[in-house]
């Protein structure tokens, strides 16, 4: 997921908001080293800094998906969001120019309050989702971006604050097999009190049409459930045991 944020931003910066100022947008960190290899053309350095959950977007549950025959065949979690937080940089021979190419920046990214849905890629692509874009908002008292500047041992620079908020789909898990077997019930008659047995009776529950690839209970197999033991003088003479429907 973060790869195809990094691909949005790219395109999106690219090719609509820097235009025809051909200042190439780099995604490395802006440590000393990378300033020294630094060709001197017009650069655009977009430094991902920060990776949190947005706990107020989680929810909970999962849904189904079935198949075509509405059978199913996967349990899903609902989509986890982050915030990636990056901190957008310009980098001429001229702090004028510099300025100028912010100024471009702030106001491409201020219109837009999600990522193009046309730019988005992969699995960002396949959810559908919207995905919000903010630029520079005031930073929460957890992200100062001096402190990103001292632990990226450079100077202190004008920068953008640009904090995307995606969502991550999770794995689903394999929906298990239908139910095809009923529930079995063995009792048995211990009514006069001896460890003896004067009988047993077995229940299934009934089904009215067999499951795929397999075959209903035989009539004489055992009694279903529904039916009762008849004993004492409700038997009417009949068979100690027997069963009435």
């Amino acid at each position: 997921m973060i790869h195809e944020v990094d691909e949005a931003l790219r395109s999106l910066l690219s090719e609509q908001v820097l235009g025809e100022t051909g200042a190439e947008v780099a995604f490395e960190a802006p440590t000393r080293e990378w300033v020294a290899r630094r060709s001197g053309a017009p650069a655009v350095n977009v430094f991902l800094y920060d990776v949190r959950e947005d706990l107020k977007r989680r929810q909970l549950g999962r849904r189904t998906e079935t198949d075509d025959r509405g059978r199913p065949v996967e349990l899903r979690e609902p989509s986890r969001w982050y915030t990636l937080s990056y901190l957008v940089t310009a980098w001429t021979a001229r702090p004028q120019d510099e300025h100028r190419l912010l100024s471009l920046l702030l106001a491409g990214l201020v219109g837009e309050d999600r990522l193009p849905p046309a730019r988005l890629t992969g699995s960002l692509a396949e959810l559908g989702l919207a995905v919000p874009v903010s630029v520079a908002l005031p930073p929460t008292e957890n992200r100062a971006l001096a402190d990103v500047w001292s632990a990226l041992g450079g100077e202190l620079k004008p920068s953008l604050d640009v904090v995307v908020t995606a969502p991550l789909a999770l794995r689903g898990r394999p929906a298990g097999p239908l139910v095809s077997d009923g529930l079995e019930l063995r009792t048995v008659d211990r009514t006069d009190g001896t460890e003896g047995t004067r009988g047993s009776e077995r229940r299934r529950a009934r089904y009215e049409d067999a499951p795929e690839g397999r075959t209903a209970p035989a009539p004489d197999a055992a009694p279903t459930l529904g039916s009762r033991r008849v004993r004492g003088t409700a038997a009417g003479g009949s068979t100690p045991g027997a069963v009435r429907r």
